[in-house]
């Protein structure tokens, strides 16, 4: 006994490894990045420290260091060893290096004119104007814009500056001018207090849930019921047209409803001829795009589920119609009484397979309207994919854009749980009575 679970577990070890790899570790890295303010900006592996504007910003409206952020983006002259050790080997005088090293070394000057007048005081002191600009643009020290690969890289060049900076004042700076990413629970906090998410999480619940009653589960029922009481030839034929949709290339397949929909497409030329004016029916106003955003999505859906359906129904034993019949029943009550008690589990599977699929889906209408009219009909798996991964902005924010996929899984282990509360899961996994 001991030798069959053994066995047992070798023979599952690739499905558990292949389950951790591909299911639940993509999981917990979204959740990790989901908690990171990871962007283009910041890299995925650390940054560095750098002085911009935008980081004086910060350092003064988010830290309380208004006077230090102005004294930084200030341009100053400082008269340290670099500068004079670099106007010595540009063959400045040996007694004008020793003498500015012995009185001005270490000082610092708001502007050029000071260092300028300073340096006339020497004695050794360049005797034309542009001489004594050329050595005065040689100690011209700024950290604007200058990357630095550590904080103490950085804190050091503000030194060199004559800029003294209190503990506090390095860990403000140290923060603000960071460019790497951090751990944060802010993408959480954004979600909620922009208004775009209510938007999207409205559009979300539209498309999956009308999709899904309207042609993924309904039209599909109704498509395996009406094929089923059709011979046999034509249902096949009428089966495999409904399979069009679902092997046609996306790009044709959204292509050929752009065609219909075009201001130029078939139904503006049809309409044209009852007084209709041409018009872009897909992205003219929102109710239009969001008829087309279901019908493009409703119309691959449906095969799946008239697959499953239809087999289950060539499943249920024949003799169940006939003795319907013999008892005088009609088409309805055979569908009502025998057919779709039958179909419980099938409906439970496409019902829930299909809100998962739809609730990630999003090519069919990132191909037909790129979220459009105005984010009329864009998506949280839409919102995601261009926030994360293609933006026209430029900078893709992976950090906010796991903390939207994240809440896609949980909605979807959600739904799932409540589907199989609703089917009634645990009766109809029960043990028949008589096996009881």
């Amino acid at each position: 006994m001991n030798g069959s679970k053994s066995l047992g577990l070798m023979l599952l070890t690739p499905a558990i490894v292949f389950v951790l790899l591909f299911f639940v570790a993509p999981v917990i890295l979204t959740a990790v990045f989901a908690l990171t303010n990871m962007s283009t900006a910041t890299g995925i592996t650390g940054g560095a420290y750098q002085v911009t504007q935008s980081s004086l910003r910060k350092l003064a409206e988010s830290y309380g260091q208004a006077e230090l952020a102005n004294t930084l983006a200030e341009t100053r002259y400082t008269v340290n060893e670099e500068g004079l050790e670099a106007i010595a080997a540009d063959g400045a005088d040996a007694r004008l290096v020793a003498e500015m090293r012995a009185k001005l070394g270490g000082r610092s000057f708001e502007k050029r004119r000071d260092l300028e007048s300073a340096i006339k005081t020497l004695n050794s002191r360049p005797r034309n104007t542009r001489a004594l600009k050329a050595l005065s643009d040689t100690f011209h020290r700024s950290i604007v814009n200058e990357r630095f690969e550590s904080a103490d890289a950085m804190l050091r060049a503000t030194t060199n500056l004559g800029v003294a900076l209190s503990a506090d004042q390095k860990s403000a700076l140290a923060d603000a001018t960071y460019t790497g990413w951090v751990w944060t629970t802010q993408n959480f906090t954004r979600m909620i207090a922009l208004p775009d998410t209510q938007r999207t999480l409205i559009n979300t619940f539209i498309y999956v849930f009308a999709t899904l009653a309207i042609f993924n589960t309904g039209f599909a029922l109704v498509l395996s019921i009406a094929t089923h009481y059709m011979p046999a030839r034509p249902a096949g034929i009428f089966r495999a047209i409904w399979l069009l949709p679902r092997i046609s290339p996306p790009v044709l397949y959204v292509l050929l409803w752009k065609w219909l929909a075009w201001d130029t497409g078939f139904l503006s030329n049809f309409l044209a001829n009852f007084g209709v004016a041409p018009r872009n029916w897909l992205l003219d106003n929102p109710t239009n795009a969001w008829i087309f955003i279901v019908l493009i999505n409703g119309f691959v859906g449906a095969s799946m589920g008239m697959l499953i359906f239809s087999s289950a129904i060539k499943a249920i034993p024949g003799s169940l119609f006939h003795a319907s019949e013999v008892d005088g029943a009609s088409r309805w009550q055979q569908i009502r009484y025998i057919i779709l008690p039958q179909l419980r589990w099938p409906i439970l599977f496409i019902t829930c397979y299909q809100s998962l699929s739809l609730l990630t889906s999003f090519e069919y209408i990132l191909l037909a309207t790129e979220g459009g009219p105005g984010g009329a009909t864009e998506v949280w798996a839409l919102k995601t994919y261009l926030t994360a991964l293609n933006n026209y902005a430029g900078n893709l924010e992976y950090g906010y854009g796991a903390a939207l996929a994240l809440v896609l899984v949980v909605v979807g282990v959600v739904l799932s749980l409540a589907y199989l509360k609703v089917f009634d899961f645990k009766t109809m996994v029960r043990p028949p009575r008589i096996e009881q």
